[in-house]
């Protein structure tokens, strides 16, 4: 097959909203549904499929702005075509929408590009790891004590997943009493063997930050995620300095710039990467090798099978977030979803591209646009 013969031909953009199974919330937000932007290219009559978790305008931005720049073009041109894009969402903003946007589209692509092939996607990227490390995400604050520990022992137990994380910081930081008591209700049901991480989501302040931190020692607490704003880099360095958890942000990263400063400010012990914000699979890889470049690991936010074969192809890996809004929505919507059995994913070898397929019926009931 030439590239001629591989010219994308049709680009399309869909929203779907999924209610969440209970109310939820973290230390800054509160939800009660997750909204997916599915992109869908064709090329030579193979669909190749990227999404984002964000608001519907990114489908908005997807067909206004990146569809004329990707139409056309070769769908072997992954590189090219993102550096087009970028150029295109100049005057709209990378961060944010125009992020995810540009996301959805590149892992579309890469997807694509994989399908064409016939080969699995983390096998066209290289992939360094048979499996990639997980832990279990979710514990909202929202949760009375009977169903966080239902949810982490399920994991714990029924998985065997060796690391789960709770949200704390709840209310913006006005509660700490009982963010520190819902550690310990953690640590009890999960037991001494299972690593236990908490999130704040910047809902702390420094010094908060700090005093918090000491508070947890006893329940064993390994990683500390946001316990200021991302964007506080001096905030972020100071906590940990502070502390001996290991200290992390970056999921509201939205370019390689933001990545580079965070390395070079000392400002966490791991890097946090969204592929699904970032700027999908092509910035991924660019910043997985600037944190190489300074000694950090990456660990993947979220949308656990959108990151699987990327980060199976990082050396500096430490581990994907097994987030349970996420692996909800990707259960129901599409096919091919994977095991997390035994505390880790393992790429598919027998399934071109990502693996997974969209089970348009059902997804239907949910779709807004």
């Amino acid at each position: 097959m030439t590239a001629t013969d591989a010219a994308i031909d049709s680009v399309e953009a869909a929203v779907y909203t999924v209610p969440t199974d209970a109310p939820e919330a973290d230390g800054t937000f509160s939800w009660d549904a997750t909204t997916l932007v599915l992109v869908s290219l064709r090329a030579a009559g193979v669909v190749g499929t990227g999404w984002t978790y964000g608001a519907p305008a990114c489908a908005a931005v997807v067909r206004d702005h990146l569809v004329p720049v990707v139409q056309g073009r070769s769908a072997f041109d992954v590189a090219g075509t993102w550096e087009q894009m970028v150029r295109a969402l100049r005057n709209v903003g990378r961060p944010g929408i125009g992020g995810m946007a540009l996301s959805a589209v590149d892992l579309a692509m890469w997807d694509l590009k994989a399908r064409l092939f016939d080969l699995p996607l983390h096998k066209l990227l290289g992939a360094v790891h048979d499996e990639v490390p997980l832990y279990g995400s979710g514990g909202f604050t929202t949760y009375d004590d009977t169903q966080l520990r239902e949810q982490l022992t399920d994991w714990v137990n029924r998985d065997r997943i060796p690391r789960v994380k709770i949200k704390i910081g709840e209310a913006r930081g006005t509660r700490v009493d009982r963010d520190v008591d819902r550690v310990h209700v953690s640590r009890a049901a999960i037991g001494d063997e299972t690593e236990l991480y908490v999130d704040a989501n910047g809902g702390y302040s420094v010094a908060q930050a700090v005093r918090v931190a000491r508070r947890l020692c006893d329940a064993d607490v390994r990683w500390f995620e946001e316990p200021v704003s991302s964007d506080d880099l001096e905030g972020l360095r100071q906590v940990r300095q502070s502390t001996c958890m290991d200290v992390t942000a970056g999921e509201y990263g939205y370019d390689l710039a933001y990545f580079h400063r965070m390395c070079a400010a000392g400002a966490v012990d791991c890097l946090q990467v969204d592929v699904t914000r970032c700027g999908g699979i092509t910035e991924l890889l660019r910043t997985a090798a600037v944190a190489a470049s300074q000694g950090f690991d990456v660990s993947g936010h979220c949308a656990p099978h959108l990151h699987v074969a990327a980060l199976a192809a990082i050396p500096n890996l430490r581990h994907l977030e097994w987030f349970h809004d996420h692996v909800r929505i990707e259960t129901m919507l599409f096919d091919g979803t994977l095991d997390p059995s035994g505390g880790a994913l393992r790429p598919a070898n027998d399934r071109p591209g990502h693996g997974l397929t969209p089970r348009q019926s059902r997804a239907e009931t949910f779709r807004i646009a």
